[in-house]
């Protein structure tokens, strides 16, 4: 009796093991990438730096191959690429998240209506960083599948 009770727990066990082990593989193999679109529009150093470590965090964890990440800055967020101008530490990680691949969006109607110099005023931007409208932006982001987060 004792030799048929263990045979069916053995039985059971690595039936529960090898399912465990299928669907563990399935679930890494149909992974799609990440869309994700951060949202920053405080001049607040805390809720700034806060955001860039949670960026980091999350690219720690998901993995930089496995994520599409944008950050959009319109309204006061712009301070972070302003502070950045002048702050080497902010550069760094400003600069490191940007090797991870992450795109760090400007609102042009914000440098606009705040008579922002993006060469002289703001880190590390290009013409290609600045878009119309940074909510425009978001909203067509989460049109095409980005999700939305607000550190």
């Amino acid at each position: 009796m004792m030799f048929l009770v263990k045979r069916i727990f053995l039985f059971a066990f690595v039936t529960f093991l090898g399912h465990g082990v299928v669907a563990g593989a399935t679930h890494a193999e149909s992974r799609e990438k990440q869309k994700v679109v951060y949202h920053v529009n405080v001049d607040d150093g805390k809720v700034l730096n806060t955001a860039l470590k949670t960026i980091q965090n999350h690219l720690n964890v998901v993995g930089v191959g496995n994520l599409d990440l944008r950050v959009v800055l319109h309204g006061d967020g712009i301070a972070l690429l302003q502070l950045a101008n002048s702050d080497p530490t902010l550069q760094d990680k400003v600069k490191n998240l940007k090797h991870q691949g992450v795109h760090f969006i400007v609102c042009n109607s914000t440098l606009a209506s705040r008579k922002i110099d993006f060469k002289r005023d703001l880190y590390d931007v290009t013409e290609e960083d600045i878009v119309p409208s940074g909510v425009a932006e978001i909203a067509r982001l989460q049109s095409q599948g980005f999700s939305y987060i607000r550190p």
